[in-house]
């Protein structure tokens, strides 16, 4: 892994990397500020609500949170996000206010709107298309792989993650897990504002 990708840095004025690369024209279709975002890099911060399902839906959550290194022990918590690129692949450290962490890295394989992407979160891998509507982004998940091994995806939680830019500039999200024929599992989500540079250099030195 490029020393970009382990230490969160923003790389103004960088025209090309690996999400405007795989996009090529397509990449004017997202919100002038998702393009910002995703051509320079950047950190997003905020409350953030977290969710689990009931009954056996939310012991499962529990444990997918727990193997995720999601904190479940609050309904609302202060998140953030660092967004990374270099020309292989693009980086999602989030950071969670008890310390914990979940990092997953991106790599690209085509060209939208064919191709994929392929995102390692810990020893699960998920290939990964994107549908692009009103300037926003949804993953969609085509296969998983855990520790190499393939799964059918009849036996992993249906993953639904989108964002977008909504009025006021605030990014929106939403991840949630689900799985049949228990519904959901897991949901974190919320409405992150985009933290400036100086502000999250300072926070990352005081957190080294």
């Amino acid at each position: 892994m490029s020393r970009q990708l382990e230490r969160p840095t923003r790389m103004p004025g960088a025209l090309q990397n690996a999400a405007t690369q795989w996009f090529g024209p397509a990449f004017g279709r997202l919100h002038p500020l998702l393009q910002a975002l995703h051509r320079s890099g950047g950190t997003l911060g905020g409350q953030i609500a977290v969710s689990t399902g009931t009954g056996l839906a939310g012991h499962i959550g529990r444990r997918l949170a727990r193997r995720l290194g999601i904190p479940v022990d609050r309904a609302h918590r202060g998140f953030r996000v660092d967004i990374v690129h270099d020309a292989q692949a693009m980086q999602w450290r989030r950071r969670f206010d008890d310390g914990s962490e979940l990092v997953s890295v991106f790599r690209p394989v085509g060209r939208y709107p064919d191709g994929h992407w392929l995102e390692s979160t810990g020893p699960a891998r998920m290939k990964l298309g994107v549908d692009l509507d009103g300037g926003g982004w949804r993953w969609r998940l085509r296969g998983v792989a855990i520790g190499g091994v393939p799964l059918p995806l009849f036996l992993f939680p249906r993953t639904d993650a989108c964002k977008r830019i909504e009025d006021g500039g605030r990014y929106r999200f939403a991840v949630a897990f689900s799985l049949f024929p228990f519904g959901e599992l897991l949901r974190y989500e919320g409405a992150l504002h985009a933290v400036p540079a100086d502000t999250a250099v300072n926070d990352e030195r005081v957190a080294s």
